[in-house]
């Protein structure tokens, strides 16, 4: 039999695992051969025994960490007389088995760590123990169950159990980490402990102004203390750190009114206008109580809505237009301006005519403005002659609500164009009538014959008149007045001189290009009628005068309205003849609408001065030729003591 047993067992084996022993041996046979075997006493094992083999038992498990070697006696007994034994020892070696996780030296690490430190800073240290040996004893340390972001921010050392940062820390985002460490053994035991990191803030974040509401645009006309915006300061900070005051430039209708916790209101100390100023760039400023102290600015941007507070204002407080008669319908007259200060349609200007009359008819008839521009039009052609000016009021209105408008006068000046010939009063023009004035044989030159009398419906120099004599029967014995129109005698009448005088009579104006109007006076030289030819006889000198022509194509253009002249001719004579024939030998005044007995010079325009008077008379049964005797208040004058008198006959019309 041997003397020692080597035996290794593992720790782990389970109870009732059975370890076979080399049987013993006997020489000798039978009953004295080996018969039983006794093992001593001992916690762990138990002996096994059958006729084939020998088993050690075990009976309860082997805790390497408590006892790594067991030392078993086996005695073996035969059966002789007397009884022999052998005894062998059975040294059993406890292999180690993994049953033993780490063990932390803490279940709970706590650590403080500054927000912001810098990488690679040591944390805090952790260990764990292994009662197990060799790899079974070898510890290992890691993170378990943490969020990629807490890896991010720190590292384990996998011997040491050394937790050191590898990010940025920041207390505002996280103000503690829990993290879960694990320990393992080399065969996978694993135990776990906490690790807790509090973070300390530091003053590093400075306050942060947000704008929880904001009326904008705000009316213009908005009442002081109306609050227009809120506010909202946060500082992500903590303790002191994070106690704020905020703030607001001095030069703005504007402040700050506390609310509650970091809450402000923005609200309006003054009266605003839009016009004045549009848009305010407002500055808040709010600063922390750290050490040192940060801050921050927010600029907000606040426009002032508009309203219809303005009228439109024209640019001149009254306008001038000046435009020559006989415009063109459609021309411009002027323009006028309005301007409005307010915005878009309060301040859009539509101009229009006020309602007012122009010589009894509407204004619109004669002027008309365009509503966007302000332009005035002429609607129609002025006549200098029947107005000279006249005025309207033009209304600016803008497209506010409700709208606001303002009124200015224009006045529109009408200038005189040379647009009228002169009128001839006396003698009448030639074709209508047939004057004949009565010369004295006795005259001496420089006596008063007639006047041609003539007016101009223009004005100014375009109704200076100035006469001419453009013909006569002898160029040399009258002579007319070129401002006055008196026709006087040059030289004394002779014996020789023609008895029948025919003069033809310019008269022109002063205009740019001049105007004129053309006459015939008929002068006869003789002291009394009976000398005076039979009047068919006066008209025979003229044969060979255009006026002549004149008169037949007058009398063709109107020969449609012949028998119409007729009947009134007739009627007119019928009626005359009914009515007393005045002074004498049935001669009658001329119509006082024809030519007035006294009229009168106006600023030498070429009236009759008021020192003459004409008396003009018709001869007996005539009512178409017109003859002219003078009477005059002058030395001069010729004398008008006698008549003329006509006969009648198809050639008595004397031009």
């Amino acid at each position: 039999m041997l003397d020692l047993i080597e035996m290794e067992i593992s720790e782990s084996a389970d109870k009732g695992n059975r370890f076979s022993i080399e049987q013993a041996r006997d020489a000798d046979i039978g009953q004295n051969a080996v018969q039983r075997y006794n093992l001593e006493k001992n916690e762990y094992f138990i002996l096994a025994v059958d006729s084939n083999r020998v088993e050690l038992v075990l009976e309860n498990t082997l805790d390497r960490e408590k006892q790594k070697e067991l030392n078993l006696l086996l005695t073996a007994l035969d059966g002789g007389s007397p009884q022999r034994s052998g005894t062998v020892v059975i040294h059993v070696t406890v292999l180690d088995a993994n049953d033993n996780a780490p063990v932390f030296s803490q279940a709970i690490y706590k650590a403080s760590l500054p927000e912001n430190s810098p990488s690679d800073t040591i944390v805090i240290n952790v260990s764990a123990t292994d009662a197990d040996e060799g790899v079974n004893g070898d510890v290992t340390y890691d993170f378990g169950h943490v969020s990629e972001d807490d890896v991010n921010v720190f590292s384990i050392d996998p011997k040491t159990g050394q937790i050191r940062t590898t990010g940025v820390i920041d207390f505002e985002e996280i103000s503690s980490f829990e993290i879960i460490v694990e320990a393992k053994d080399g065969l996978g035991l694993t135990s776990y402990a906490k690790v807790i990191i509090d973070i300390t803030d530091i003053n590093d974040n400075a306050p942060v102004i947000y704008l929880q509401s904001l009326t904008n645009p705000i009316p213009e006309n908005v009442s002081p203390g109306t609050e227009v915006g809120i506010i909202n300061v946060q500082d992500r900070d903590s303790e002191n750190n994070r106690q704020v005051r905020c703030s607001i430039q001095q030069n703005v209708p504007f402040k700050l009114v506390p609310s509650i916790k970091n809450y402000y209101s923005l609200v309006s100390t003054g009266q605003l206008d839009r016009e004045v100023v549009s848009d305010y760039n407002i500055t808040i400023s709010a600063t922390d109580e750290g050490s040192p102290p940060l801050s921050s600015s927010k600029s907000v941007q606040l426009s002032v809505a508009d309203i219809n507070d303005n009228p439109p204002v024209f640019e001149e407080q009254s306008y001038s237009a000046y435009v020559s008669e006989n415009n063109k319908p459609g021309s411009t007259l002027c323009s006028v301006s309005a301007r409005d200060p307010d915005w878009r349609q309060n301040g859009t200007v539509i101009y229009s005519l006020l309602s007012g009359e122009v010589n009894g008819a509407p204004v619109s008839s004669y002027v008309s403005v365009n509503g966007d521009t302000g332009v005035i039009h002429a609607v129609r052609s002025f006549d200098y002659e029947q107005f000279r000016s006249f005025k309207m009021q033009v209304m600016a209105r803008d497209n506010g609500s409700p709208p606001l408008s303002s009124n200015v006068t224009v006045s529109v000046f009408i200038s005189d164009v040379n647009d009228n010939s002169p009128q001839i009063l006396y003698p009448a023009p030639e074709g209508n009538s047939f004057m004949t004035e009565l010369v004295p044989k006795a005259a001496h030159g420089g006596s008063l014959v007639s006047k041609v009398i003539a007016v101009d419906a223009d004005s100014g120099q375009n109704a200076w008149l100035s006469y001419h004599i453009v013909k006569s029967t002898d160029p040399g014995l009258f002579s007319i007045g070129v401002h006055s129109g008196e026709i006087r005698t040059q030289r004394d009448i002779s014996e020789s001189d023609s008895m029948k005088q025919n003069l033809i009579v310019s008269v022109k104006d002063n205009g740019q290009p001049s105007l004129s109007a053309t006459c015939s006076m008929y002068l006869l030289i003789s002291d009394n009628l009976a000398e005076v030819p039979e009047l068919k006889e006066m008209s025979n000198f003229e044969n060979n005068s255009k006026l002549t022509s004149y008169l037949i194509i007058a009398l063709v253009s109107v020969s449609t309205f012949f028998l119409t002249f007729i009947i009134i001719i007739l009627g007119v004579r019928f009626c005359r003849r009914r009515k007393p024939r005045l002074l004498f030998d049935g001669a009658v005044a001329i119509p006082s609408a024809y030519l007035p007995p006294n009229y009168a010079d106006v600023d030498g325009t070429g009236t009759l001065r008021s020192t003459y008077n004409y008396d003009a008379y018709l001869t007996t049964g005539s009512r178409t030729s017109d003859f002219k005797f003078v009477t005059s208040y002058n030395d001069n004058t010729l004398p008008a003591d006698q008549t003329l008198r006509k006969r009648q006959s198809r050639n008595a019309y004397i031009q």
